[in-house]
Order: C-alpha cells, then sequence, then structure tokens
C-alpha cells in the first residue's frame, strides 16, 4: 500500500509539474507580448520569470511592532533562524525571506534579487534604498522545504514610515501579489490600527481571498477580556477591508513559554490546528493558486490594454494634444466607463482609478499603441480554453482530501469561552516547535510537512486516544407491510434552487441539450460569464456534476447556476454538498 501512495504521489507532483511548465510556456507566449506592448510593467508590476512560477509557496507576515511576527516564524520552525531579532521594540527593521537551504546562512537583498533560483528579481525596480533592507535567511528546516515565509518590519504608529528610504507599502503589494497565504499579526493587548497599517492592508486589495488574522498573545488576557478584544478586532478589521464580510481570525500564543490563563489552552490547541491545516493546504494548492493569479493577471493586462487603446484613440491628430491629454486626465472616471461599456468588461476589473492616473502624469498619449485583434485572441484563448484545460489536468488528489486524517475540530468554542471548568490542557503542542509545555492533544495530526518530534508525538498520542470499541451496528430488519400507503401524504421536495428553476430551465435549453445533458464545454461559457475565479468553477463544477459523468442534467445544471449566484454575493462554497442541495432526482 505505500508502495503504491509513493508511485501515486510521484505521478501527482510530476502531472502538476507538467502544468505549471505549460502554465510558463502559456505565459510567455500569450500573455506576454501583451504586457510588453502595453507596457503593463510600468503600471503595474514587471514581467514575471521562470523562477516565480517555480517558486515554493510562501507565507507573508504583516503587523505592527511586537506583534510576534519572528517569534511566530520561530515557533512554526521549531528553531531559531540566522539573523532573526526579537524583543518588545521594533527590532526586524528589514524584509527578511526565510527560506530552505542546506546551510545556515543570511544572503544580501542585492545578491537574492539577482540569484535564478530565487523568485525576487521584480524587486530591483525599488532600488538600493529598499534592497539594502532585504535579506534573505537560509536554514535547514523540514517546514522550509515546502513553504518559505517571508517577515516584514513593524509598522509604526503614526506617519514615520516615510523615514525608511522606501515605499513600504508598495512593496506589501508585490510580496502580496506573489504569496499564498496573508497573516495579518495583531497584539491581544494594543489593537490600534495606525494609519500607516490600515494603508498597507488597504494595499492588499484583490487579495483577499489570501487573508487570515492571527490575534496572537492571547493567553495573557482572560476569558471576558478575550471576548471583548476578538470582538473589537472583527469591528476594526471590517472598517479597514471596507467589508462586510468577516476574515477568518485565528486565536493563540505562538511562542514556547506556558501559557498565562490555561483555561482557555484546548481552544488555542484547536486553533493552531486549523491554522496548520491552512499552512499545509499550500502545497498541495499551490498550482491552482498560480493559475488563479495569471487569470487575474490576465484579465488586467486584457483590461490595460483596452484602456491604452481607447486613450491612444482620443488623441488628436495634429492640433490642441495637450488640452486633450489634460482633459483625459481630469476625467479618468469617464475613461474607465466609456471604455467598460465599449468593450464589455467588468468593473471589478479596473485598476485603482487614482494610482493609474498617477503612473500616467509622464506618459504621452500620442506614442501609445493600439490593441489589435492577435492580442485580444491570445488573451481570450488563454483565459477560455487553456486555462480550463489545464485545470482538468491537474491531479484530483489535489482537490479531494477525503483520504486524510481530519485534525481535531476540538472543543465547541462558545462552551470553552463561557465554562467555568478550567481545562485539563497544559501549553500548547506546535507542530515544529523546539519545545514547550506539557498536555496531550487529543487526535493525531495528519500533515503534509515532516516536523521534528512528530513521528513519536503522534504515537504518544494514539496511546492516549485510543477510543472503546463502537457498540455493533443493528441492521433495520424489513417491514412486511411495506406496500405503498393509499393514505400517504405527497413528499414535498424542499429544494431552494426551485425558486429560480424555470429561469435556470431557459437557460438549459438554450445550450442545446442531448439525450436530455449538455456537455462541460457547452455548459463553461454560461458559468464564466457568472463567476470568473477558476479556483471557484472547479469547486461548482466538482459538487453540481452529482453523478460524475462530465455533463449537466437540467438540475445539476440549475444546481451549478445557483452556486455560481451564491458565489456572487460573496457566500463561500461549500466543500461538500449539503443535503437539502442535492438535486431532487438523485434523493
Amino acid at each position: 500500500a505505500n508502495f503504491e501512495e509513493d508511485e501515486q504521489k510521484k505521478a501527482n507532483d510530476q502531472a502538476t509539474k507538467n502544468v505549471i511548465d505549460e502554465l510558463k510556456l502559456l505565459y510567455k507566449q500569450k500573455l506576454m507580448p501583451v504586457e510588453q506592448t502595453f507596457m503593463f510593467n510600468r503600471f503595474y508590476s514587471p514581467l514575471m520569470t521562470d523562477s516565480e512560477f517555480d517558486a515554493k509557496p510562501m507565507v507573508l507576515l504583516i503587523g505592527q511592532y511586537s506583534t510576534g511576527k519572528t517569534t511566530f516564524i520561530r515557533y512554526l520552525l521549531g528553531r531559531n533562524f540566522p539573523g532573526q531579532r526579537i524583543g518588545p521594540e521594533p527590532t526586524t527593521d528589514r524584509f527578511v525571506a526565510v527560506i530552505g537551504g542546506a546551510e545556515d546562512r543570511v544572503v544580501p537583498g542585492n545578491a537574492l534579487c539577482v540569484s535564478p533560483e530565487f523568485p525576487f528579481r521584480g524587486l530591483e525596480k525599488f532600488g538600493t534604498g529598499f534592497l539594502n533592507h532585504f535579506e534573505g535567511s537560509q536554514c535547514d528546516s523540514p517546514v522550509l522545504e515546502q513553504i518559505s515565509l517571508c517577515d516584514t518590519p513593524g509598522i509604526l504608529a503614526g506617519r514615520k514610515q516615510g523615514e525608511r528610504g522606501y515605499d513600504f507599502k508598495e512593496i506589501c503589494a508585490w510580496f502580496a501579489e506573489r504569496c499564498d497565504l496573508i497573516l495579518l499579526l495583531f497584539d491581544a493587548h494594543k489593537l490600534d490600527i495606525s494609519d500607516e497599517f490600515q494603508e498597507a492592508v488597504e494595499k492588499l486589495k484583490g487579495h483577499e481571498d489570501k487573508i487570515r488574522c492571527v490575534l496572537n498573545k492571547a493567553d495573557q488576557i482572560d476569558r471576558q477580556r478575550l471576548m471583548r478584544v476578538y470582538g473589537a478586532l472583527m469591528w476594526g478589521m471590517g472598517k479597514v477591508l471596507r467589508t462586510p464580510e468577516v476574515l477568518r481570525v485565528y486565536i493563540g500564543s505562538f511562542w514556547d513559554e506556558p501559557l498565562v490563563h490555561e483555561e482557555l489552552s484546548a481552544l488555542f490547541q484547536s486553533e493552531e490546528n486549523d491554522l496548520l491545516q491552512d499552512i499545509r493546504d499550500l502545497p498541495r494548492n499551490s498550482a491552482v493558486r498560480k493559475i488563479n493569479e495569471l487569470v487575474k493577471r490576465a484579465r488586467l493586462a486584457k483590461v490595460n490594454a483596452h484602456i491604452i487603446t481607447y486613450l491612444k484613440n482620443q488623441m488628436p491628430m495634429m492640433m490642441g494634444v495637450k488640452k486633450k491629454q489634460d482633459s483625459l486626465m481630469a476625467d479618468m472616471g469617464g475613461v474607465f466607463r466609456a471604455v467598460m461599456k465599449q468593450d464589455v468588461l467588468s468593473p471589478g476589473d479596473f485598476p485603482d482609478i487614482n494610482e493609474f492616473r498617477k503612473k500616467l502624469l509622464e506618459e504621452d498619449f500620442t506614442k501609445f499603441p493600439k490593441l489589435n485583434k492577435k492580442h485580444l485572441d491570445n488573451i481570450e484563448e488563454l483565459l477560455t480554453v487553456d486555462i480550463p484545460r489545464l485545470m482538468e489536468q491537474l491531479p484530483k488528489q489535489i482537490f479531494d482530501r477525503s483520504a486524510e486524517l481530519p485534525v481535531s475540530e476540538g472543543p465547541n468554542y462558545e462552551d470553552e469561552m463561557y465554562s467555568e471548568k478550567p481545562s485539563t490542557r497544559g501549553a500548547n503542542n506546535f507542530i515544529g516547535r523546539a519545545g514547550g509545555g506539557g498536555g496531550q492533544p487529543q487526535v493525531a495530526i495528519a500533515t503534509a510537512m515532516p516536523v521534528p518530534q512528530l513521528q513519536a508525538q503522534n504515537a504518544k498520542m494514539a496511546e492516549d486516544t485510543t477510543p472503546p470499541p463502537a457498540a455493533p451496528v443493528v441492521a433495520a430488519k424489513p417491514n412486511p407491510f411495506a406496500k405503498p400507503n393509499p393514505f400517504a401524504k405527497p413528499v414535498v421536495v424542499d429544494w431552494p434552487v426551485n425558486e429560480f428553476k424555470k429561469e435556470y430551465d431557459v437557460q438549459f435549453e438554450a445550450c442545446g441539450p442531448v439525450d436530455g445533458k449538455i456537455s462541460g464545454d457547452a455548459a463553461r461559457g454560461v458559468l464564466m460569464e457568472l463567476e470568473s475565479d477558476m479556483d471557484i468553477l472547479f469547486s461548482i463544477w466538482e459538487l453540481s456534476d452529482y453523478d460524475g459523468d462530465g455533463e449537466l442534467t437540467n438540475e445539476e445544471f440549475a444546481l451549478a447556476l445557483y452556486l455560481c449566484s451564491l458565489s456572487k454575493k460573496g457566500e463561500t462554497i461549500p466543500t461538500t454538498l449539503p443535503a437539502n442541495l442535492v438535486p431532487p432526482s438523485a434523493r
């Protein structure tokens, strides 16, 4: 069995590598020429390199000073790393990329950027002022065989960031675009959000799906204050991100010292388990994330090309060039609306209008290129044909986690928060940590990353948590009078999709069903008009194609449209189909 699993893993790894290699080729052949022609690197970000496609998943840590960012990294690795600086004052004065390596060493920023094996070449555009405050910390850690981590300088109160000598917010935005997970760390004792921190978080717009909050040092306060602090954090972040959706907040105390208030240790352990699972999922979903980021980049490049072409077409041939350019600059909102209407583009794909206007100040609109049919065809083919084909080539195991051991769900949070009974747990047991307090975890934790002492720890957990034998299941005996009851009331199928079923059936018939079903190609165009995120579309198809035949019945198609509508409203698509959403004919 182990041999078969190893062979299957090798096959999956090779399939994923093939997808990433083809993704690189598609970028160079179809998207890069459009970016080069329409100066994408001037307005947004540099052209992508092979090392960015091949890079390990990266976790970016951002927070105000003394929130425990560097300590969190040490806690996760289970060891010190070269160049770490920890203290109550603002000790980390630079960006530090913590990366795997055979030996421990510190790599200066200038050398790190020119190295072809690391994905940091794009940082050269920020100049020596930044590169002198950027370094790589290489160390031998099992965790770093799967992911990389990026520590950032602590954000100070007030408006002191201008003294750094580089644009802190723009660099955070550069890392956010390329990382797979963004952790915003907060100290339970000081939740004030400074102006600079708010501006840095606002630069993460467009990457909300990557953001998680970590309420650190939570063991330093009692249960009642923790409830208030948690609520204040949610309220504050809602104002900063200007969204009604609630961010995921992990509560804990991520260091090696025993807990001060141990009555919530079981809650902290459960929160750590969830956070660890988020991190463990990164290598598996790295290829999907790269595809998703390329789709977002392609859509932005397409919008950029249309805007540049529109500005070029509005310029006069001879007289009044400067006056017309100034007029267009002043009415950039009108330009965006005209392009949106003329080329039928989504408003969510457009860049920030003020940032875009600033970058146009030094440009001459008369020298802008025009979009040709080949450019447009390349992008459309990339988005509608090539990317869906690559998604189909990815191993199903990347998305299917049904065979894994579950992580402990732990106790009920409300019971734990309000219970007066102290927990029997000791200090937290964090995967990969160097030490820590006592207490026994509840279940063995499945992990994709080898970490120190894990095997011994899991063996001990297995001894301590062997469940009692389950009671025998008695099969129900058949009813000898099992005939249709003539007085039985008809069963009413409660299916939320029924409310919109007539409308969905019209669209189903328009797709030209054959033998009561439509093909995946026929459904793809309709679904992509409703949802642009390829990850979400993949999940929706997996849930809707209930019989797994690659085609959709009218009920399955209606379910897919219904799930797309939920996603459009901002609701989370479930990982498994709830019982009330199962198509009636399949019940």
